[in-house]
């Protein structure tokens, strides 16, 4: 018997490296899981084609959620992407582009679930929302200007959700990973913004794991492990916080400059 037997689940970026550990998790612990992304990567759950920047796909979504389920218990807000530049080298074009899927799609997704959520609020822990933030809504990594300025959107977003609808039974937190083993990490080693620079991948994943006091980064079932409380009864008084998991990297007085 899991702890989310019974509940339904909407995770967005759900068939990314984070996301698929989440929607895997969720599985296990005995939830309905919908894993809502532009691809499917065959992961757990059961996929549907989901574009976090499209309004009315996202109200046609969740108006055919409404016709298959009467209750949202989880919605999981984890499609993000990244954009290794200063200010000076964003473009305009750049900049819309990770505000509306990192943050506009985060609004848009939560904006249209709030119905099918109010209908979980009377279940024993509410109804839960569990944000993305990063470390980096607190502290910058070099040359990642437009993603740290969406995840400090994300995490006063997410203060402001839960203020508004923990009245309702609305739970809402956010999750602030540091470096975790994805896709979006391999590209940082390789990328030209403060990532590899052209230079030795392995150099470079040593030093990032030599950087944090536990001499290593996480994995996406860390996350996902972090993220399962935080959807489950056992968390019925967490609301409003910024979850920060980053093997304590922030926790230093100083870090190395990758």
């Amino acid at each position: 018997m899991g702890v989310l037997d019974g509940k339904t689940a909407f995770v967005t970026g759900g068939t990314g490296g984070i996301g698929s550990a989440i929607c895997a998790r969720f599985e296990r612990e005995g939830a309905e899981v919908i894993a809502a992304d532009l691809t499917d990567h065959g992961g757990a759950g059961t996929f549907h084609h989901y574009n976090v920047t499209d309004e009315a796909g996202i109200i046609q979504t969740f108006e055919g959620l409404a016709s298959r389920w009467d209750k949202l218990d989880i919605l999981v807000n984890a499609a993000g992407i990244e954009i290794e530049e200063t200010i000076e080298n964003t473009t305009l074009e750049q900049w819309n582009r990770i505000f509306a899927i990192n943050v506009t799609g985060m609004f848009l997704t939560s904006k249209y679930a709030l119905p099918l959520l109010r209908n979980a609020s009377g279940s024993k822990g509410g109804a839960s929302v569990v944000n993305f933030g990063s470390y980096d809504g607190f502290i910058a990594d070099p040359g990642l200007a437009a993603y740290c300025a969406t995840k400090g959107a994300v995490h006063a977003l997410t203060r402001a959700m839960a203020c508004d609808h923990g009245p309702e039974g609305i739970r809402v937190n956010a999750i602030c990973p540091g470096y975790v083993d994805t896709p979006m990490l391999q590209s940082f080693f390789e990328g030209d913004g403060s990532g590899g620079s052209g230079g030795n991948i392995d150099s470079l994943q040593k030093a990032v794991r030599d950087v944090h006091p536990m001499r290593t980064y996480g994995k996406p079932e860390d996350i996902a492990n972090l993220v399962n409380w935080l959807a489950s009864d056992e968390a019925r008084y967490a609301a409003g916080q910024l979850w920060v998991i980053d093997g304590g990297l922030s926790a230093q007085v100083q870090q190395m400059k990758l």
